[in-house]
């Protein structure tokens, strides 16, 4: 399924949430002619807050980050009804998901929801007032999911462990425990201008290099990198390339594709839904790794989806080992674009994708089809040149690999 591309305008939200707060005052007005019912909020105690226009309100809402919304909501009922508008977070949503730098199988928006008719809740946050009681709620909380994808979020709301569990996990620390190992594949690592190979083995202020072992070859592949995390967790990490590196180089400068040696194609039917299966020595390989490290080529206008997923599914199938061991998808370019490049390229200003300068994290989840995945993976931004969010993956790749990080 490809990402949602219905665009939600400015206008259309604040045309909602001008409507709910004259039926939300305009109610209160009529119940004042009522006996038998008590206005929530007459209108003459509404505060300064409440009666600003509504387009500065919504400029407002804006300017906030998510955890500030929220807690704006607790000031009135009538910012905490306003708050929750489904058209609003949906906004939220649709503007801030392509700048997102990270996400995983648990935080992954419901892209089918996105891609749904707004028309229909906007009648139903039209219809809301605070305390009611609704047939027709929006069965998506957008909000929720917005809260839960925010890498912002994420980080800053992590569930904090009990201190007897922190002091289990210093002592396991002291312990000899065996070193996980990966195998490394994909485009990002032979197709972009900066190797990221070659940048990861000299940068040992990021990730340095422990040793290269001599034992646990694997025969034509080696035995791989060992890295140290944190100065504390080591990684072993197996590089598979497509080909060797003169046909590698010579497929970078000319811009055309190498018959990758790590995969056999199979005959399909229709035949363009492709299917690989991996070649002897990378079935080894897939038996022998702890997970994988799925490098993509993440700049505009880069990669094929469909072969892309086949080949991610054909080293996670079932036959070579368990479901649960984790795929970490580094989303690569070769450098950051630079702010006067973007504001300087017309196509990349009028594009979701090109906002900033690279597919975004979302967009790459479903371009390899991650979310029918029954591991567990995370899509984070990486760059090539000064390896930032590298350090972010392997973090969650040796939590997700059973490590106390």
């Amino acid at each position: 399924m490809e990402a949602p591309t219905e665009e939600l305008s400015e206008s259309l939200v604040i045309r909602s949430l001008k409507r709910f707060r004259d039926r939300f005052f305009y109610n209160t007005c009529q119940l004042e002619s009522d006996s038998n019912q008590s206005p929530k909020i007459p209108v003459e105690d509404a505060s300064l807050l409440d009666r600003i226009p509504v387009d500065v309100q919504f400029l407002i809402l804006t300017l906030l980050p998510p955890e500030d919304i929220c807690r704006l909501g607790t000031t009135s009922r009538y910012w905490r009804a306003l708050v929750r508008d489904p058209l609003l977070w949906k906004y939220f949503l649709l503007r801030d998901m392509p700048h997102w730098s990270s996400i995983d199988h648990v935080t992954m928006p419901k892209l089918e929801a996105l891609a749904s008719d707004i028309c229909s809740n906007d009648l139903q946050f039209e219809e809301r007032v605070e305390g009611e009681e609704q047939d027709n709620v929006s069965k998506y909380d957008y909000m929720a999911e917005y809260i839960k994808g925010h890498p912002a979020c994420r980080q800053k709301w992590q569930f904090s462990r009990p201190p007897y569990e922190v002091v289990t996990s210093f002592l396991t620390s002291l312990l000899p425990s065996s070193e996980p190992r990966y195998a490394m594949f994909g485009p990002g690592i032979e197709q972009l201008d900066v190797s990221m190979v070659t940048r990861l083995m000299h940068a040992p202020d990021v990730l340095p290099v422990a040793a290269i072992p001599s034992g646990r070859q694997i025969n034509g592949i080696g035995s791989g990198i060992s890295y140290t995390y944190n100065h504390q967790h080591k990684l072993n990490i197996l590089t598979l390339y497509s080909t060797n590196r003169a046909e590698r180089d010579r497929a970078r400068v000319g811009q055309y594709s190498v018959n990758d040696k790590l995969f056999t194609s199979e005959d399909t039917d229709p035949p363009s839904c492709p299917m690989f299966i991996p070649n002897p020595q990378v079935q080894e390989v897939c038996q022998a790794v702890s997970g994988f490290i799925y490098v993509a080529n993440a700049e505009p206008g880069k990669g094929d989806g469909q072969v892309e997923a086949a080949k991610i599914q054909a080293v996670l199938s079932p036959a070579w080992g368990s479901t649960a061991r984790p795929l970490l998808v580094l989303s690569c370019v070769s450098r950051e674009r630079l702010k006067e490049d973007l504001e300087t390229d017309a196509v990349l200003r009028t594009t979701p994708t090109g906002a900033r300068g690279r597919t975004p994290s979302v967009e790459m989840a479903q371009r390899l089809r991650l979310p029918q995945l029954p591991n567990p993976w995370m899509v984070q931004d990486t760059v090539a040149e000064s390896l930032s969010g590298l350090l972010d993956g392997i973090s969650w790749l040796l939590r997700y690999s059973g490590l106390r990080i």
